[in-house]
């Protein structure tokens, strides 16, 4: 099971009230939730491996360069040259992500991030390497290029928590978007993610882009159609692909999740019992844990 940590904590943020505290008043309801979901995942699927997988770099440098707007609007303020730019998090969420790293590594999850990297590359790469069955936690869709039924490969699309999840295979994202799942990065590219900075094809929206895609194979395919004044695209789709060409040319390196992040070393099996019970211990004392660790521990050990 891989953890789209930066989705599942930003979730858990929102969702617990922030009236959940620590002794000293501090907000975690970030933390608990996050814990929370993790004892819930464990408990309802029974992974037996686990990775939290982290954005060592939300905005990397090499997509940016290809897409000088990716993300921008997400970007907190003007940062100097030469310094990665710091994401816009709420003011009682940021504190709140050292404590949960913190925790994470005193139970022994698992905990990856790659600098340079998304998050989605590191669960990318592992997802690739993984030999067996892959569960992906996330409420981010650029995963769903990763679903691959041959290879037991699915997404977990939480809807409310992350006891009610959409379970993302083939036959969703057929029925749903109209393309396959290794189709889905082309047709996200077409699409354009406002939400990620990245503008599309003008005058080409979801139900298009799925048209074009089924259609024509792959944006390649796509492409090549437009160039053909004898193709079946009309006037407007030919014309609208054909000034898009330099988004188009860098548009999927900037949406295809790596498959080749160099990884640490790392052990991903669930642990059964706490890795470093003195530090928990401590953690639990200053962050007022007890409940939301006790249950993830008792998950755990069984």
């Amino acid at each position: 099971m891989l953890l789209d940590t930066a989705s599942l904590y930003f979730r858990a943020y929102f969702g617990v009230p922030d009236t959940v505290r620590a002794p000293d008043g501090t907000p975690v309801n970030a933390v608990r939730g996050l814990l929370d979901f993790i004892g819930r995942l464990v408990q309802d699927h029974r992974p037996d491996e686990l990775v939290a997988c982290m954005d060592a770099d939300w905005r990397p440098h090499w997509r940016v360069e290809l897409i000088p707007s990716y993300k921008t609007h997400r970007v907190a303020r003007q940062t100097p040259a030469g310094l990665p730019d710091e994401e816009e998090v709420p003011d009682t969420l940021a504190p709140q992500v050292p404590v949960i790293e913190a925790v994470l590594d005193a139970l022994g999850i698992a905990r990856i991030g790659v600098a340079g990297y998304e998050a989605d590359d590191v669960i990318g790469t592992l997802a690739a390497r993984a030999p067996g069955p892959v569960d992906i936690v996330t409420g981010d869709r650029d995963l769903f290029q990763l679903v691959d039924d041959e290879r037991g490969v699915r997404v977990l699309y939480p809807r409310k928590g992350v006891g009610d999840c959409d379970l993302v295979d083939d036959e969703m994202i057929r029925t749903k978007y109209g393309v396959r799942p290794d189709q889905y990065a082309d047709f996200a590219a077409l699409r354009g993610d406002a939400s990620d900075g990245l503008p599309g094809v003008k005058g080409v929206g979801e139900k298009t882009a799925a048209q074009l895609i089924s259609e024509y194979g792959d944006l390649a395919g796509v492409r090549t159609a437009a160039a053909d004044r004898f193709s079946r695209l009309t006037p407007a789709k030919r014309r609208g692909i054909l000034e898009a060409a330099d988004y188009l040319d860098v548009a999927p390196k900037v949406v295809r999740v790596a498959l080749d992040v160099p990884l640490p070393e790392f052990d991903a099996a669930l642990p059964c019992e706490a890795l470093d019970p003195a530090t928990l211990d401590e953690l639990v004392a200053r962050w007022g844990l007890g409940g939301a660790v006790g249950r993830v521990l008792s998950t755990l050990r069984h």
